[in-house]
């Protein structure tokens, strides 16, 4: 059984302090607080929000743009692991199921979001058409948590439920990079990032293992490894977010293309598993060294981000709670069952139907991939602020899957 329970206390427990820090400190001074987390860094910097014309480095945008592809680029390894890897956890058909729930569980969201903005007339669905994708999101880190909690860690659901937030993050990231440019998109751009992750991998990954085929010593890779270590990944990925800052995609993305270019053995133990721990291929140690830093990021994120005033609930709030709440957890029984039954692809043993219920209401929990999604989506204002409170709400969903599983039935079952 996969082991995230040390990566849940070491990632969240950061990253709620922080929100809530945001909470008091906004609902307090909301002043000093928007004064704090706008303040300029640089004016006229190199890299930052476009404003009159320059660019302006704030504090919320090195948060935000630049360390927040740190934490990016951890989701990216996991989904490179799962995708890629002859074991990865997303390939072959025993991730048919999972992967065709999580079309559901992101097209339920949309579906029920744009269509009570619709029905709550046409200004409303002007203004909060753009937050689509804030429902779609699955904070993987909580809904394990709660699926833990309600199944037991030895029940196939948990497993299932992670197969379906690792594939749900990877959508995420497309959804990102495809639908909320950070600017005027500009495609030449994007040569840079990929020519600079294309030459890492060629010049230090590639070539040194093909000049040590048939040599046991591999001299050559030792020699790359030992000297140079990650500096070429380290150059290659910022050359890679400059690329995507300037072809207009949200460049806390822009780590992404350097993820498949470092030396990583073919072995995945799941979706951070503690095994990982003890490998020592470059692309897991360098996850190891992120460890610490990124911790810091999130809480920083969090204080970043959601600081919202209660005042502030509107019909974003509720039109992200109902595509959680409702969206979610209703397209991943539909398609699930749609996929288990007449697709016949089957369903993990020891799993029924109506756990796919449970599974749903566990993967509404958003919280940090929709407040991020919240960020970008809207400007600053009332709409992104009610959008946040409704990413927030959707701890409520928690207590939704807790009594989901007592009606359903679920028997809990240890490792």
């Amino acid at each position: 059984m996969y082991r995230v329970w040390n990566f849940i206390t070491d990632y969240s427990i950061l990253l709620i302090a922080g929100a809530v820090i945001a909470l008091i400190w906004a609902n307090i001074d909301h002043a000093s607080y928007h004064h704090f987390v706008e303040y300029v860094i640089w004016d006229h910097a190199p890299i930052g929000h476009l404003h009159d014309g320059h660019r302006t480095l704030t504090l919320h945008y090195l948060v935000n743009d630049v360390l927040m592809a740190l934490f990016f680029f951890i989701a990216a390894k996991e989904v490179w692991e799962a995708v890629a890897l002859r074991n990865g956890s997303l390939r072959g058909k025993k991730a048919a199921t999972p992967l065709v729930a999580t079309a559901g569980g992101m097209l339920g969201p949309i579906a029920v979001y744009l269509g009570l903005a619709l029905i709550l007339g046409s200004e409303t669905y002007d203004a909060v058409a753009r937050g689509w994708a804030i429902p779609t999101a699955t904070d993987i880190a909580f809904s394990y948590l709660v699926g833990r909690m309600i199944f037991g860690a030895g029940h196939p659901a948990v497993r299932f439920l992670l197969l379906l937030a690792i594939a749900d993050d990877a959508a995420g990231l497309l959804i990102l990079a495809i639908f909320y440019p950070s600017e005027a998109l500009n495609f030449t751009w994007l040569l840079l990032s990929f020519g600079a992750a294309f030459a890492a991998y060629l010049l230090f990954n590639w070539l040194p293992r093909t000049l040590d085929r048939g040599n046991e010593m591999r001299p050559i890779s030792t020699w790359v490894r030992r000297r140079l270590s990650y500096w070429p990944y380290v150059a290659a990925g910022c050359a890679s977010w400059y690329g995507f800052m300037m072809a207009g995609i949200h460049p806390a993305l822009g780590l992404l293309p350097v993820v498949p270019a470092i030396p990583h053995a073919d072995r995945a133990f799941g979706i951070f598993s503690e095994a990982e721990t003890y490998l020592t291929d470059l692309l897991n140690q360098i996850e190891h060294m992120l460890k610490y830093p990124v911790e810091v990021i999130l809480f920083f994120f969090g204080l970043f981000n959601a600081g919202v005033q209660i005042g502030a609930i509107g019909d974003a709030t509720w039109l992200v709670l109902a595509g959680l709440l409702i969206g979610k957890p209703a397209g991943i029984l539909l398609f699930g069952w749609f996929a288990a039954g007449p697709m016949k692809l089957g369903m993990p043993q020891g799993m029924r139907i109506v756990d796919l219920a449970v599974i749903g209401c566990v993967a509404a929990i958003g919280f940090t991939v929709s407040l991020f999604v919240a960020s970008v989506a809207f400007d600053s204002g009332p709409v992104q602020d009610a959008a946040k409170m409704g990413a927030l709400f959707s701890f409520a969903a928690a207590v939704l899957a807790v009594v989901a599983g007592r009606v359903t039935g679920v028997e809990k079952q240890g490792a």
